[in-house]
């Protein structure tokens, strides 16, 4: 596997490429296109925001829970039957939501996605760092790093057009040629380019991370209804996944190798991409909501909102990489954590009749310093691991994040609904992602000060 990127045939490597981030884009990009559509489907189907958020919060909660999978079967498997296995998952998800008739249809089908979702991230990423030389990881992070923060961007936008022109049903019927093309494409083109060795998947190790994680997630939402019953929810999932991670020591082959942790610069800079994403998520979470339920405009135009935004952060993260290979983190993360605080002053303050444009400003903002962090600290994280080590990070890093992202929807979700007024509850919840901001800030430095890297 270390002899990969000498030995493989470039035209090869850009077919590979291709296919890996346009299918990440498809999946990541559906993963919050519910966003904009949930106050329709929230009324359509008559449930509570706190059910209908869970269309999100889900998918995230799945990819979190099922990319610990991806190490053992990017090992256990050949890439091929992998990759086209992935795909297919993700078609047979996006029927069932082609032809959902209630909210629980509606959610198994992103659970099913979700499933794909989770695999196909991790895969693409170790598959790319494996594929490209050592010079080049900056760069390659780089392109992954745009791909996993321009897809959750852009959805919203996408599903706000959608939505309002067509029906949030179209979120799905649009996806399924486009992910049909991509596995015909995958069929016919895409190599087998290592061998698999004998690797036997601890079927415990799935079952408790599993109900760990879905316990520990779903306790958040209870609490706002059952205070009780939450709590239990809470210590019972954080003792299954205490469960998980002491026999994850234990086995000689682990579903999920946790001793990566123990490195420091993966442990702090996994950190600061947490915080980053917990913001991108949250914030892309919350301001269509209080476009549509405060300021009462049409799921087309809180997507448009989202636009600029978006489309800053895939021009920030399109240069970003490179930037990184000559000059290191330091700066640009400090320069993102810095703007993202700045973009939270109008966040913190909004109001029914604030301008469109400055909410359309302050998120555009907010997402530019999220590119400026976001794939250099994924890219500090793996500096210091040996080639056999990545896939179990990618797995690790991609599932811990995923988990926060959960985290971070559910709870911003749950604080805007504690004050009697949403507008209060809107500013509380920005105010959380002021408190990530400053957390990621500190993490970093405290990294910086600590590491051997640096760079004047």
């Amino acid at each position: 596997m270390a002899n990969i990127s000498k030995t493989i045939n470039p035209k090869l490597r850009t077919t590979i490429t291709v296919l890996l981030l346009l299918s990440s884009f498809i999946s990541l990009a559906s993963q919050t296109m519910m966003v904009t559509a949930l106050p329709v489907i929230q009324r359509e189907m008559h449930v509570s925001l706190t059910l209908a958020q869970w269309l999100t919060t889900g998918y995230t909660l799945i990819i979190g829970v099922v990319t610990p999978l991806s190490s053992n079967m990017y090992e256990k498997f050949r890439n091929r039957s992998v990759f086209l296995g992935t795909i297919g998952t993700f078609v047979i998800g996006t029927l069932i939501g082609c032809v959902a008739h209630n909210f629980w249809f509606l959610l198994l089908a992103r659970l099913v996605q979700a499933c794909a979702g989770g695999i196909l991230m991790s895969f693409q990423m170790t598959t790319m760092i494996s594929i490209y030389p050592m010079e080049k990881r900056g760069t390659i992070l780089g392109m992954s790093g745009l791909v996993i923060a321009f897809g959750p961007a852009i959805g919203p936008t996408l599903s706000g057009i959608i939505v309002n022109s067509l029906g949030w049903r179209y979120i799905f019927i649009l996806v399924l040629p486009l992910m049909l093309l991509v596995l015909l494409i995958g069929f016919a083109t895409f190599p087998n380019f290592k061998e698999p060795r004998e690797l036997k998947i601890d079927v415990l190790s799935v079952f408790l991370s599993l109900i760990g994680a879905a316990l520990t997630l779903a306790s958040l939402t209870f609490f706002q209804t059952d205070i009780a019953l939450g709590f239990v929810m809470l210590v019972v999932g954080l003792v299954i996944l205490t469960l998980f991670i002491k026999r994850q020591l234990k086995l000689k082959d682990p579903m999920l190798n946790v001793r990566i942790v123990a490195n420091p610069a993966f442990r702090r800079m996994t950190l600061v991409g947490i915080f980053a994403f917990m913001i991108l998520l949250g914030t892309e979470q919350m301001v269509p909501i209080f476009a549509q339920n405060a300021s009462h405009v049409s799921s087309t135009v809180s997507g448009m909102i989202l636009l600029p935004g978006a489309i800053a952060n895939a021009l920030s993260a399109a240069i970003v990489g490179r930037l990184y290979d000559r000059f290191g983190p330091k700066y640009l993360i400090t320069t993102g954590g810095i703007l993202m605080l700045l973009a939270s002053i109008p966040l913190v303050s909004l109001k029914p009749t604030t301008p469109l444009w400055i909410v359309t400003v302050a998120y555009m903002v907010r997402m530019i310093g999220n590119a400026l962090v976001f794939s250099p600290a994924m890219s500090e994280a793996f500096i210091e691991l040996d080639q056999a080590e990545i896939s179990h990070a990618t797995a690790l890093n991609n599932s811990i994040r995923q988990a926060f992202g959960a985290t971070s929807i559910t709870l911003l979700i749950v604080v805007s609904g504690i004050p009697a007024s949403f507008i209060t509850g809107f500013h509380a919840a920005m105010w959380l992602t002021v408190v990530f901001a400053v957390l990621l800030l500190a993490t970093f430095a405290r990294y910086w000060q600590g590491s051997s890297r640096r760079n004047s």
